[in-house]
């Protein structure tokens, strides 16, 4: 079923199992269904609302809204990363002490992060 979803991104073994675990109470930022919309929109992803719905019923995502105290956790946050979406994530993950699902070697640089790739 995570298959289904990852699209021209591979994800490691590690992450689908981790996606595919019956313990795991897999989450996804509501900043992260924005970018997805918002590509979508400007043509860089064919995955539709009705889609992205579908995904999140069928991986089990629970989603967590991006609250004030994650805004407030953007303050001090160092420059590693430019991109907004991102730093939001970052900010999100920092402030509910979970880890983070991603690829980008500049998350690592984050103090206190859990970057979970490989």
């Amino acid at each position: 079923m995570v298959h289904a979803y990852i699209g021209d991104v591979p994800l490691s073994r590690k992450v689908c199992a981790l996606l595919s675990s019956p313990e795991a109470l897999p989450l996804i930022s509501a900043i992260s269904i924005m970018e997805i919309a918002m590509k979508h929109d400007a043509g860089k992803l064919k995955m539709g609302a009705a889609e992205t719905r579908q995904a999140i019923r069928d991986l089990r995502l629970q989603v967590i809204p991006f609250s004030p105290d994650h805004a407030l956790r953007l303050y001090g946050l160092p420059p590693h990363h430019r991109d907004p979406f991102d730093r939001m994530l970052i900010a999100t993950a920092l402030a509910e002490d979970i880890p983070l699902i991603a690829s980008d070697r500049r998350f690592k640089k984050y103090k206190g992060l859990k970057v979970v790739w490989r």
